[in-house]
């Protein structure tokens, strides 16, 4: 069977290596007479599996000591519906930077609950670019400041974090975890949904500030509490244990590989790659992003002519390039660059653009 180049935003492409292990293990996880899909999450074969799975993401991030790490089932837009639950105390502001769809989402998350306030916002360019730092208008008294670290629909990024002020920040990372070194330290909170560097959707991981998790917050049930799930190893209740397995060879695949610093070398060359296409196309692809703001992995990018949208996306995948559809919210394509997402798909899809071109110029 030949695999195509999956270049899908999320639920995204999977290191084949951890698919095939997953397909060994399926029927007997380890010796253990079932599959990793029936086991007990208390059993200690499992137990292990978790504690693994941590060890590995503290090393690969870096994670200091005084932050905790939770699995928990969901994705990111749950855990922006409890961030307000667990980190502002009743009548609190929030701030919230939105550069993007996916901030325009967590504020709608949380504007139910509390008192959600936009700090700074660049939709009135289109988010195409990042709202300036000086524009910024920030609560003194805010619970926190949330930011969206890369904007997976509109291809924004901060390759340049600025300076926040004194409220804790909370970043979805969702997008961009593990695609380069990060300073956990600058962070109250650090989420991402797994489903796009990570492993697979229905699991995220949040890296919490240990002092952070005795803040009281709102009233809310324990299932909702992220203290509750801290103390509980994140198995109040049965987890997405599935989800956390594959995390977990994801997660050491990625260590085997060499690590953040060797992704981050990784995807600026595959980013790098696929703008001088589009750049040096002649104007026959776009793409409308400052570059100062270009995603390193969603680069969104349209053909001169609408009308030629739904042929590309059709002859790519002929040609083995899948998931290149563009946004509802955008049109035309997005190529999603995500660690497991070889080097090579990335020059076939360069290929691909400018044997179109010629043919459909």
């Amino acid at each position: 069977m030949t695999r195509a180049f999956n270049f899908s935003p999320g639920p995204a492409t999977l290191p084949e290596a951890v698919l095939q292990q997953a397909q060994d293990e399926l029927l007997d996880y380890r010796g253990c007479g079932a599959s990793v899909l029936e086991i007990s999450h208390r059993g200690a074969d499992f137990m292990a599996l978790a504690q693994r799975a941590e060890a590995d993401l503290r090393a690969l991030l870096t994670v200091p000591d005084e932050y905790a790490v939770l699995f928990t089932s969901g994705g990111a837009t749950t855990v922006q519906s409890l961030l307000p639950l667990n980190f502002a105390a009743p009548g609190q502001a929030a701030d919230y930077v939105v550069s993007g769809h996916w901030g325009q989402t967590a504020l709608r998350q949380a504007a139910p609950v509390i008192d959600a306030r936009i700090a700074a916002s660049s939709e009135d360019g289109g988010f195409r670019d990042l709202p300036e730092r000086s524009e910024w208008r920030l609560s003194p008294e805010a619970a926190y400041v949330h930011l969206t670290a890369n904007e997976t629909i509109h291809g924004v990024e901060w390759r340049q974090l600025p300076e926040f002020g004194s409220a804790p920040v909370i970043a979805d990372f969702s997008s961009s975890i593990a695609s380069e070194p990060l300073d956990i330290s600058r962070f109250g909170v650090v989420y991402a949904g797994a489903q796009k560097n990570l492993g697979p959707a229905g699991i995220t991981v949040l890296i919490v500030r240990r002092d952070l998790l005795e803040s009281a917050g709102q009233p809310r049930a324990p299932i909702l509490d992220y203290r509750a799930q801290a103390k509980a190893g994140s198995m109040l209740n049965t987890p997405p244990t599935w989800n956390w397995y594959l995390l977990g060879l994801c997660l050491r695949w990625m260590r085997d590989e060499g690590g953040v610093a060797e992704f981050a070398n990784r995807n600026a060359r595959k980013a790098a790659l696929l703008y001088a296409a589009i750049d040096g196309s002649g104007g026959y692809y776009r793409n409308e992003v400052a570059a100062r703001a270009r995603s390193r992995m969603n680069v969104p990018f349209f053909v001169h002519d609408p009308a030629l949208d739904p042929v590309f996306v059709a002859e790519a995948k002929q040609a083995g390039l899948i998931g290149l559809k563009g946004h509802r919210v955008l049109g035309g394509m997005r190529a999603s660059l995500y660690n497991a997402l070889p080097e090579s798909g990335v020059q076939a899809l360069v290929d691909f653009m400018q044997e179109f071109q010629k043919r459909h110029g």
